[in-house]
């Protein structure tokens, strides 16, 4: 990470539409979300402080950005995959 600006192009043009292709998304998600927590620390434990704690422990801009779309992308994908669930009566 560490400023590294990252192409979203790819990422935001390939949408997911199997669960197995939303679950495979989301474990990158995670693993990139992952390296940003161990990188800065972050270590809030109540989750309406997550983004608080990021935004006083990221130290670059690009590296906070990041972890926004992470987030947002994550919660999507998350709320999708419960959905195709629910759809596929599981």
């Amino acid at each position: 990470m560490r400023g590294e600006v990252i192409d979203m192009t790819q990422t935001m043009t390939q949408h997911p539409q199997s669960l197995a292709e939303i679950q495979k998304r989301l474990e990158v998600l995670s693993a990139e979300m992952i390296e940003l927590i161990q990188t800065y620390g972050l270590d809030a434990t109540d989750p309406r402080e997550v983004i608080a704690t990021a935004r006083r422990k990221i130290s670059v801009p690009a590296d906070y950005v990041r972890f926004l779309e992470l987030s947002l992308e994550g919660r999507i994908l998350g709320e999708l995959a419960t959905a195709q669930d629910d759809a596929q009566g599981s």
